[in-house]
């Protein structure tokens, strides 16, 4: 049974199940019917360019097998051939920086094929391809008639792309976060910067985990995303400064994990910024390694509570009188609370009412009888609490004796 198609033409032989070969490839798009020809040929018409050719009813005795143009992604050295099949095959290759083989590329060239592997049923013979090093390469077989008929299995052709430094896509930092690390793969090795490319083979595909976390006011976490073009393994360092410093310190390295978490208690209180530094290291020899890094944006650590000064109270014509100041030394008081005899809480204003300085003075009354069922002579207990922008708290309480 032969088959034409499209859009590239081709035509091929099926002779049984998932057995087929590749007869030929006509110069136009599709190849669209048969027509029996004299002698036993075959007519083949085809669209884009419509035109008509003739089969024979005998095989050639030379026949030519041209791959798909294979695209490195990056230029690349190009090393060994790889051949494996049997019968009278010569192999060629090409290069070039352009996605059109016919625009500037180098001509063909010969592989010689020399040498061979005869543990196997077919015959796997190697060669240096001896083309320029170029972005995109191509293989030519060319088959002759022989006593045993040509056969090609596969061709692999191995190159080595030329090293890209990684690239950091974005770093992140969230405060009252803790990042959960990966468990590790069975199976993992370390990366390599050389590829091969083959007849019938398929590109992987990359999947990331995504990485856990979980709220933990007392961490903070640093994520990022980053690639290489190589596909090398990469390895990580974190560093971190305060504001107006020069001076980056080293927080952790060796990191294959794209988070990192750390104690936010080991920053004194005030603004950071961390960058991220990627090493395609793993992947290649001493001294040929290249990094990249990137830093985050601005934030801000405040883990020291605020302060409660000179706090009073006491009771004045039946009422409860409470002052004091809230102190912070980094950031804004963001609110004030009370409770008389553990009762509720209670908000309250500072004396200026709006609240966003790192001090705030509290002045404020509350009847007795609010406090202790009317009981204005009986002793009181007074706590008070305050809290800055990142939620820590601060506590402090009275005891008023009754009269």
């Amino acid at each position: 049974m032969l088959a034409g198609t499209g859009n590239r033409g081709h035509i091929f032989a099926i002779t049984g199940l998932d057995e087929f070969s590749d007869l030929l490839k006509a110069p136009a798009s599709q190849v669209t019917a048969f027509a029996k020809a004299p002698g036993g040929g075959l007519y083949a018409a085809t669209s884009n360019l419509g035109k008509v050719f003739v089969l024979g009813p005998q095989p050639q005795g030379e026949g030519t097998y041209e791959s798909d143009v294979f695209d490195a992604k990056i230029f690349s050295r190009w090393g060994r051939a790889e051949f494996r099949g049997e019968g009278s095959v010569d192999l060629y290759a090409r290069s070039g920086n352009v996605d059109n083989p016919d625009r500037n590329w180098s001509p063909w060239k010969k592989i010689d094929l020399s040498k061979s592997d005869l543990t196997t049923s077919y015959l796997t013979r190697t060669g240096e391809m001896g083309i320029p090093a170029a972005r995109y390469a191509q293989w030519k077989a060319v088959l002759h008639a022989g006593t045993a008929g040509p056969d090609v299995d596969s061709v692999a052709l191995n190159y080595l792309p030329k090293n890209a430094a990684p690239e950091i896509d974005d770093v992140t930092v969230q405060v009252g976060v803790k990042y959960q690390p990966l468990p590790k793969m069975s199976g993992q090795g370390l990366g390599s910067d050389s590829s091969a490319s083959s007849f019938g083979a398929s590109s992987g595909t990359h999947f990331e985990a995504l990485t856990p976390s979980s709220r933990d006011r007392d961490s903070i976490g640093v994520k990022w995303s980053a690639h290489d073009e190589n596909d090398d393994q990469l390895v990580y360092s974190v560093y971190y400064r305060g504001d107006g410093e020069t001076r980056w310190l080293l927080l952790k390295d060796n990191l294959a994990d794209k988070a990192y978490s750390f104690d936010a208690s080991l920053l004194p209180d005030g603004g950071y910024t961390v960058k991220v530094v990627a090493s395609d290291a793993p992947s290649h020899s001493p001294g040929e390694a290249l990094t990249a890094s990137k830093e985050s944006r601005r934030f801000e650590v405040d883990t020291t509570p605020p302060r409660i000064e000179n706090l009073a109270a006491s009771i004045e014509s039946g009422q409860l009188h409470v002052t004091f100041h809230a102190v912070d030394g980094f950031s804004s008081v963001k609110r004030a609370e009370y409770s008389v005899d553990a009762g509720e809480w209670k908000y309250v204003e500072p004396v200026g009412q709006l609240s966003d300085a790192k001090t705030e003075s509290y002045d404020f009354k509350v009847t007795a009888e609010t406090a202790k069922d009317g009981a204005a002579s009986s002793e009181h207990v007074v706590v008070v609490r305050v809290y800055d922008r990142y939620e820590n708290m601060g506590a402090a309480k009275t005891l008023i004796h009754g009269k």
